[in-house]
């Protein structure tokens, strides 16, 4: 009866640990790399993102999950040829499915659902002679699969249960007059609403996204790229703390002329985390014009 009450308290002790742990952000950090900032001109593309990512602890539990998630993303993107300010309007949707599968010592876990959807009526695009600038506006919509309930349904639903506005301000620089250098800085700015079932709010995140790259042959790209997300303004309903995230690594990306497709690969590994889950994340993008 001794062993048992000690590990019930020890479990006991695991979970309040992992509910004290920051609610988090839709945005999936690491989802721009090279020319992040930059959209592209006036048409209908279709961008397909995958992201495999991987925890390897969570900061401040002695003995964290071991968790797994695939994202798969479409996102349909319309620019057109109408300009405001100077810059092509445009709009895009993403409609994503997320598997996610956790090991932890209160048990194993996996779900696979649709996500939360994304709706960005409002993007604005310049094209500058040696600058590529962004702006936007987006809505994460609670479409996802929640479960409040902890620890393991929590962190394996699909979706968040809460609705998100999104800001979004970037840019790319090109510093010699061929453009085979490029520069970018993309940054996320979310609002969160009350999350569904836990009388929590989420608190503002921020995310900021960077590249280096240089063109090595014609249609083929290579980098570093790297993000910092940072939660602004504390979850209101919750004990937790300031979470934070830091990341780099490499990436490649190449346009296939003979297909019509442009794809781009990267690894960005969490060299530091704080109050969440650090790992490892790959990303690859495949994007299609019509």
């Amino acid at each position: 009866m001794k062993k048992i009450a000690c590990v019930a308290a020890a479990l006991a002790a695991f979970v309040t640990q992992l509910q004290a742990l920051p609610v988090g952000s839709h945005y999936p950090t690491g989802a721009e790399g090279i020319k992040g900032a930059s959209l592209p001109p006036p048409g209908i593309y279709l961008r397909d993102y995958n992201f495999f990512y991987t925890v390897g602890k969570v900061d401040g539990l002695p003995n964290g999950p071991d968790l797994f998630a695939y994202v798969q993303a479409p996102r349909l993107i319309w620019m057109t040829k109408q300009e405001i300010l100077g810059a092509n309007y445009g709009m895009d949707v993403i409609v994503p499915f997320a598997y996610k599968n956790i090991a932890a010592p209160f048990g194993d876990a996996h779900q696979f659902n649709l996500a939360d959807i994304q709706l960005e009526p409002a993007l604005l695009a310049w094209h500058l002679q040696q600058f590529d600038l962004a702006a936007g506006y987006a809505l994460w919509v609670p479409s996802g699969h929640f479960d409040a309930r902890p620890p393991a349904k929590n962190l394996t639903s699909p979706g968040s249960g809460f609705w998100t506005h999104m800001l979004t301000l970037g840019g790319t620089w090109y510093p010699d007059p061929d453009k085979t250098w490029a520069v970018s800085l993309l940054n996320r700015y979310e609002i969160n609403t009350e999350q569904k079932d836990t009388h929590i709010t989420p608190g503002n995140m921020l995310t900021m996204e960077w590249g280096l790259s240089k063109t090595v042959t014609q249609g083929i790209d290579v980098g570093v790229v790297g993000y910092y997300q940072q939660l602004i303004t504390k979850d209101r309903g919750s004990n937790a703390g300031y979470s934070n995230v830091v990341a780099v690594g490499p990436e490649v990306s190449a346009f296939w002329p003979k297909i019509g497709v442009f794809t781009s690969l990267r690894y960005e590994y969490e060299v530091t985390a704080h109050d969440r889950p650090q790992g490892q994340l790959i990303a690859l993008t495949v994007t299609k014009p019509f």
